[in-house]
């Protein structure tokens, strides 16, 4: 029996090395996952601990309060007010377009808005929270903060919402914020901000570094879930700054006001001791106030494609031919050439031949033998058809850049239009053509390839009127209210005698009876105008009877000038897209420095009873 137990009994050193072998496994696993905890919590420690630390710490921007548009009396033009709006945030979320339905409930979503939410929440990223709405009443707001268990990744908070005052007479040069389209690698953090606003046209484009201000930051720690445990810092933002423009707005929306009835047109008024615009206005415009509370597609849809281009500063950014309010431009090239003398006539019968071509004057049955002075006065084209002639190209070209034609103004709005001064060099680069000795005339007397921008018109009354290099701004320097004055201004580089010769035709033009610009004339006999017109002609003269009646209406008509004639203080540019002959620009220009008077009386008024109240006191 003994033998038979001891054959079944195990071996006693087979057991023993299995033991061991399996030991040492347990040992070395454990030195493994020893070594590897070490690893993280001794050698990395310098690596993940900060790791660790962020994803424990949430640091987020803050949104500064964008400054402040006020007028050159500090009236309001642009500011902000508070409201409500809801934001998701897709790593909380989880299912991203599940929780917009129910957000939908109570605040109205459409199935495309949860669809383009939804695709926006990805693009910006997991942990970026995305608007959905902004201006949220407080029943609304009261409803999401009472279902938010069930509602992950939804939050309310407060938010600034841009206000504009002045509606569509001031939407052009205040201009509108909008979303943030893109973003670049070095974008300031805070426009990544959900319904962060940046400038999108006027000043607040051309401003509005300034106006954003500086992000602030806050520190928080938050748990597994991404839910605040407590506050830890704050950096509170730096508000943008308040910027004040040059723009009289109280004027400028009655100039707007009168405006309106003319359809599509613009107006700018300049101080020329200063180069302050005053105002600078185009219609038919836009409300701002639509825009900045949310514009539906298909209404921007409409906006965008009207016909009548609402959304163009036609101020700055349209662009015409200025028909004979340019002759001011050629008279003084051709002074300052020395082919002409003041006393010298031409003989003017109603055309101009040329190269076996013909260029008809404003007056079909000629002006007879004129002057320069008589020239300007009457708008003879046959005249300076010959003074462009005897010149050439090359100071025409030259003599218009002096004036302020062909480049930007430098007053900062993006939208601003630089406009043509062609010459040989302007046609071979852009048309890949010979110029022609025709089209030197048509440059002269403002036709063919030349454009301006009303903006640039008005710089040229400034500068004729002055006899210095007049240079407009928009914002006040350093914010400055009141306005400080300009630095003096360079001569222009025309001799004054014969700056005096051109303002002598200019005041004619308005104040004599047969001045081509009369309709800009007062009816009290004082010459408190002087000015120019002119036609950007989409009609030809070639063409007659009804025919040539109908097509005129499409001719947009100009008005350049400065008054008081005597002593320029103000110099003007109008300018109305189809209306016919040059009377219309003639006849706005006249009212709207009636209106810039009264202004000025209103002013002196204030000023004398102010000064009164304090001698008594």
């Amino acid at each position: 029996m003994a033998d038979i137990g001891d054959e079944h009994r195990p071996p006693q050193n087979q057991f023993s090395r299995r033991s061991l072998l399996l030991g040492g496994m347990q040992a070395l696993g454990l030195a493994v996952v020893g070594w590897r905890l070490f690893d993280l919590q001794v050698l990395g420690a310098r690596r993940y601990a900060p790791l660790a630390e962020e994803n424990r710490i949430n640091l987020q921007a803050l949104a500064p309060k964008r400054g402040r548009i006020v007028d050159a009396f500090g009236r309001l033009l642009a500011d902000n007010e508070e409201t409500f709006r809801v934001t998701i945030t897709p790593s909380l979320a989880k299912d991203v377009p599940g929780i917009l339905r129910r957000v939908s409930r109570i605040v109205p979503l459409t199935d495309d808005a949860i669809a383009q939410l939804a695709t926006r929440a990805r693009k910006q990223g997991r942990n970026a929270a995305t608007t959905i709405a902004s201006a949220l009443t407080f029943e609304q707001v009261a409803k999401l903060n009472l279902y938010a268990p069930s509602l992950p990744g939804i939050k309310t908070e407060f938010a600034w919402r841009r206000r504009y005052h002045d509606g569509a007479a001031l939407s052009h040069v205040v201009g509108v914020v909008g979303s943030v389209n893109r973003f670049s690698i070095d974008d300031d953090a805070i426009v990544r901000l959900p319904d962060m606003r940046v400038g999108k046209s006027g000043a607040e484009l051309a401003f509005d570094a300034e106006l954003r201000g500086t992000g602030g930051t806050q520190k928080s720690e938050v748990d597994a879930r991404g839910r605040v445990v407590r506050n830890l810092d704050t950096v509170e933002p730096v508000s943008g700054r308040d910027i004040a423009l040059t723009i009289d707005a109280e004027l400028q929306r009655r100039v707007v006001t009168r405006m309106e009835s003319e359809g599509c047109s613009a107006c700018v008024v300049l101080e020329i001791e200063t180069g302050n615009v005053a105002v600078m206005a185009s219609t038919p415009g836009y409300d701002a106030r639509d825009i900045a509370g949310g514009i539906s597609d298909a209404d921007w849809a409409k906006l965008s494609n009207s016909e009548d281009k609402p959304l163009l500063n036609r101020a700055i950014a349209g662009r015409y031919a200025p028909g004979s309010t340019f002759l001011v431009v050629t008279a003084l090239a051709a002074l300052e050439a020395s082919v002409v003398s003041p006393d010298e006539r031409i003989v003017c019968n109603g055309k101009y031949d040329y190269g076996g071509g013909v260029f008809r004057c404003s007056n079909p049955a000629g002006h007879g033998a004129v002057t320069l002075h008589d020239a300007l006065r009457s708008s003879c084209e046959v005249f300076f058809c010959e003074m462009s002639a005897r010149i050439g190209i090359a100071r025409i070209a030259d003599a218009a850049r002096t004036m302020g034609f062909g480049a930007t103004s430098g007053i900062g709005l993006t939208e601003e239009k630089p406009g043509i001064v062609p010459d040989p060099d302007w046609k071979r680069g852009n048309l890949s053509a010979q110029w022609l000795g025709g089209e030197t005339l048509l440059t002269g007397i403002g036709r063919g390839y030349i454009q301006t921008t009303p903006l640039q018109l008005a710089i040229m009354a400034a500068r004729v009127a002055s006899g210095r290099v007049v240079a407009p701004r928009l914002r006040a320097p350093d914010g400055a209210l009141p306005l400080p004055s300009s630095p003096a201004f360079a001569t222009l580089a025309f001799k004054a005698s014969h700056c005096d010769l051109v303002r002598g035709g200019m005041i004619a033009a308005v104040n004599d009876v047969d001045g081509s610009a009369a309709k800009a004339r007062f009816g009290d006999g004082k010459a408190i105008i002087a000015g120019k017109s002119g036609v950007d002609e989409i009609a030809t003269r070639k063409s007659g009877g009804a025919d040539a009646a109908e097509s005129s209406k499409r001719n947009s008509a100009l008005f350049v000038g400065y008054e008081p004639a005597d002593a320029p203080r103000y110099a003007i540019a109008t300018i109305i897209e189809r209306g016919g002959d040059s009377e219309a620009a003639a006849l706005l220009a006249r009212d709207v420095v009636a209106l810039t008077l009264a202004r000025d009386a209103a002013d002196r008024g204030r000023s004398d009873a102010g000064g009164s109240g304090q001698k008594e006191g």
